[in-house]
Protein backbone atom coordinates (compact mmCIF):
# COMPACT_ATOMS: atom_id res chain seq x y z
CA UNK A 1 0.00 0.00 0.00
CA UNK A 2 1.67 3.50 -0.72
CA UNK A 3 1.73 5.93 1.54
CA UNK A 4 0.20 9.46 0.11
CA UNK A 5 2.72 12.27 -0.67
CA UNK A 6 0.69 14.95 2.21
CA UNK A 7 0.92 12.11 5.08
CA UNK A 8 4.31 11.13 4.57
CA UNK A 9 5.41 14.77 4.62
CA UNK A 10 3.35 15.68 7.97
CA UNK A 11 4.69 12.24 9.18
CA UNK A 12 8.61 13.66 8.46
CA UNK A 13 7.73 17.14 9.76
CA UNK A 14 6.52 15.49 12.91
CA UNK A 15 9.79 13.62 13.35
CA UNK A 16 11.70 16.74 13.14
CA UNK A 17 9.88 18.53 15.71
CA UNK A 18 9.99 15.60 17.99
CA UNK A 19 13.86 15.95 18.17
CA UNK A 20 13.91 19.26 19.09
CA UNK A 21 11.33 19.30 22.19
CA UNK A 22 10.69 17.48 24.88
CA UNK A 23 8.31 17.43 27.70
CA UNK A 24 9.26 17.09 31.32
CA UNK A 25 7.40 16.66 34.72
CA UNK A 26 7.57 20.37 35.45
CA UNK A 27 7.15 21.70 31.75
CA UNK A 28 5.55 19.04 29.64
CA UNK A 29 4.71 18.87 25.97
CA UNK A 30 1.32 19.77 25.30
CA UNK A 31 0.69 17.36 21.78
CA UNK A 32 -2.50 18.01 19.95
CA UNK A 33 -3.91 15.88 16.88
CA UNK A 34 -6.26 17.28 14.45
CA UNK A 35 -8.22 14.99 12.62
CA UNK A 36 -11.01 16.22 10.08
CA UNK A 37 -14.04 16.33 12.78
CA UNK A 38 -12.07 17.11 16.41
CA UNK A 39 -8.92 18.27 17.80
CA UNK A 40 -7.54 16.54 20.86
CA UNK A 41 -4.48 17.44 23.25
CA UNK A 42 -2.52 15.86 26.14
CA UNK A 43 0.19 16.97 28.45
CA UNK A 44 2.86 14.44 28.28
CA UNK A 45 5.76 13.86 30.29
CA UNK A 46 8.41 12.35 27.99
CA UNK A 47 10.76 11.59 30.84
CA UNK A 48 8.69 9.17 32.65
CA UNK A 49 6.19 8.26 29.21
CA UNK A 50 2.84 9.46 30.74
CA UNK A 51 0.17 11.06 29.80
CA UNK A 52 -0.58 13.68 32.49
CA UNK A 53 -4.09 15.11 31.63
CA UNK A 54 -5.73 15.07 28.07
CA UNK A 55 -8.89 17.40 26.24
CA UNK A 56 -10.60 16.69 23.52
CA UNK A 57 -13.57 17.98 21.46
CA UNK A 58 -15.30 14.95 22.06
CA UNK A 59 -15.95 16.22 26.29
CA UNK A 60 -19.34 16.26 26.73
CA UNK A 61 -18.76 19.60 28.28
CA UNK A 62 -17.09 20.69 25.22
CA UNK A 63 -19.56 18.99 22.71
CA UNK A 64 -23.04 20.62 24.42
CA UNK A 65 -21.60 23.76 23.10
CA UNK A 66 -22.18 25.05 20.09
CA UNK A 67 -19.86 27.17 17.69
CA UNK A 68 -17.54 25.66 14.54
CA UNK A 69 -14.31 23.78 15.13
CA UNK A 70 -12.49 26.35 15.68
CA UNK A 71 -14.25 27.77 18.60
CA UNK A 72 -14.72 24.24 20.05
CA UNK A 73 -10.81 23.89 19.71
CA UNK A 74 -10.46 27.54 21.56
CA UNK A 75 -12.53 25.46 24.33
CA UNK A 76 -10.34 22.48 24.02
CA UNK A 77 -7.35 24.44 24.70
CA UNK A 78 -9.13 26.51 27.80
CA UNK A 79 -9.76 22.99 29.21
CA UNK A 80 -6.37 21.61 28.94
CA UNK A 81 -4.68 24.78 30.84
CA UNK A 82 -7.49 24.24 33.72
CA UNK A 83 -6.80 20.88 33.88
CA UNK A 84 -2.91 22.07 33.87
CA UNK A 85 -3.69 24.46 36.61
CA UNK A 86 -5.36 21.74 38.89
CA UNK A 87 -2.15 19.91 38.79
CA UNK A 88 0.17 22.92 39.28
CA UNK A 89 1.55 23.29 35.82
CA UNK A 90 2.53 26.81 34.82
CA UNK A 91 4.36 26.22 31.66
CA UNK A 92 4.26 23.60 28.75
CA UNK A 93 5.97 23.23 25.17
CA UNK A 94 3.78 23.21 22.48
CA UNK A 95 3.96 20.23 19.63
CA UNK A 96 1.77 21.30 17.06
CA UNK A 97 1.76 17.75 15.36
CA UNK A 98 2.89 18.63 12.11
CA UNK A 99 0.57 20.79 11.57
CA UNK A 100 0.49 24.40 10.38
CA UNK A 101 -0.02 26.45 12.85
CA UNK A 102 -2.90 28.52 11.77
CA UNK A 103 -6.92 27.57 12.08
CA UNK A 104 -7.81 25.05 14.78
CA UNK A 105 -4.33 24.34 16.11
CA UNK A 106 -4.05 28.19 16.77
CA UNK A 107 -7.17 28.22 18.40
CA UNK A 108 -6.40 25.47 20.89
CA UNK A 109 -2.82 27.47 21.55
CA UNK A 110 -4.63 30.79 22.39
CA UNK A 111 -7.29 29.33 24.14
CA UNK A 112 -4.58 27.71 26.87
CA UNK A 113 -2.87 30.72 26.71
CA UNK A 114 -5.66 32.26 27.98
CA UNK A 115 -6.30 29.43 30.94
CA UNK A 116 -3.04 30.76 31.84
CA UNK A 117 -0.22 28.52 30.81
CA UNK A 118 2.93 30.03 29.21
CA UNK A 119 5.04 28.40 26.26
Amino acid sequence: MRINAKTSRRQNIRYRIRRKIAGTAQKPRLSVFRSNTDIYCQLIDDDNSVTLAAASSKDKDIKAQSGNKSERSKMVGEAIARKAKELGIEAVVFDRGGNLYHGRVKAVADGAREGGLVF
